[in-house]
């Protein structure tokens, strides 16, 4: 099967290293698939166009509803869609956005969620989704089939050794105990209630001056990087770090004292599931996304507040019992739920699907 696969490629993310790996599961069942930007196509006009030419794509894939999946509306051709993070969360606010999402679920073949069933189904607009379009995760529809479950996938790179300074170009001690936060600037997720961290993180460097939070990755959002940009440099002991490559990016997380996650917004933080893997513990914003995989004080923490992510993070400074708990049960965690081999077969099937269509 020639398939088509749309999604936000934005260079070193998430999104893109996912994609990828998503990719390649459906190619090692024998199938042709074919990445593109979504950001590269202006209308549903122009992917129906590049469906039909010779030779055609007989099917299609995309990550996140709204950005990817709305470019699919026009095609001729079964197609599946993966639900991404702010569809889910933030997009379906929009009622404009809402409607072009419920089209894309109304016409696509299969549709997958990250996540338990337990975690996603209490989400309102899902209800919603189910009542008026009759999607059935147990007993799938005509309209719309879900493969079930699937859980992200984290990459195995090995035990890289080297300085965390080093990789991120920064001066730091070798007593200092860094924080680093892998996460994207843009609105959607980071909001300006990271910047009290930020300031917290700062009062509480100046107590104790080896105490520092990196915040590692893209610049999103243009405007809003340049406020963030000027917190920060009021900000003692916080750094912001240029997005790095997944295996300087793993160095530093596994070099670092803690992975934090600030997110006011999340599907499921691959940077979470990869800090666990690679046994660092994690402390993360007490979300409905960061909480389905982090289970507090057994895989990791959560806080709600700039003064709890602080006493969390003197929690994991003091208490050597409960680090080793949550780093030895995070790494399980990680072993059990989310495995490639079962993400592979899920995504393989979800081809089959398409191909019965």
């Amino acid at each position: 099967m020639k398939l088509l696969f749309l999604a936000c490629l934005s260079p070193k993310t998430g999104n893109h290293t996912t994609a990828e790996r998503i990719r390649s599961h459906i190619e090692s069942a024998g199938h042709t698939c074919e990445l593109r930007d979504a950001a590269a196509f202006k209308s549903p006009a122009e992917v129906a166009n590049l469906i039909s030419r010779h030779p055609p794509f007989e099917g299609a894939l995309a990550i996140h509803l709204l950005r990817a999946g709305s470019l699919l509306l026009d095609i001729n051709v079964p197609f599946g869609v993966i639900f991404g993070g702010t569809d889910i969360n933030e997009d379906v606010k929009v009622e404009q956005k809402r409607v072009v999402m419920e089209q894309v679920l109304l016409k696509a073949r299969v549709s997958i969620i990250f996540g338990e069933e337990k975690d996603w189904k209490m989400l309102p607009c899902l209800e919603d989704w189910h009542e008026s379009m009759r999607l059935n995760t147990c007993r799938p529809t005509p309209a719309v089939q879900v493969c079930g479950c699937i859980y992200g996938q984290t990459e195995r790179r090995g035990r890289v050794i080297f300085e965390i300074s080093q990789c991120l170009s920064l001066k730091l001690s070798q007593s200092s105990k860094i924080y680093v936060q892998p996460q994207g600037i843009q609105t959607e997720v980071s909001e300006k209630f990271c910047w009290a961290e930020f300031l917290r993180s700062s009062e509480w460097h100046r107590d104790n001056p080896l105490n520092v939070l990196v915040v590692i990755g893209p610049r999103i959002d243009p405007v809003f990087t340049v406020e963030v940009e000027a917190v920060v440099k009021k900000s003692a002991g916080v750094f912001l770090a240029q997005e790095r490559s997944q295996r300087e990016l793993h160095a530093a997380m596994k070099r670092c004292f803690t992975v934090v996650n600030s997110s006011v917004s999340e599907g499921m933080s691959a940077a979470i599931l990869e800090a666990m893997d690679l046994g660092v513990p994690v402390c993360a914003r007490d979300i409905p996304g960061n909480a389905a995989v982090v289970h507090h004080e057994f895989t990791g923490l959560l806080y709600s507040s700039p003064q709890e992510f602080v006493h969390q993070s003197q929690r994991l400074l003091s208490d050597h019992e409960l680090r080793e708990r949550v780093v030895r049960n995070g790494k399980l965690y990680v072993e059990e739920h989310h495995g490639l081999k079962q993400e592979r077969e899920t995504y393989q099937r979800l081809v089959d699907t398409l191909l019965l269509a």
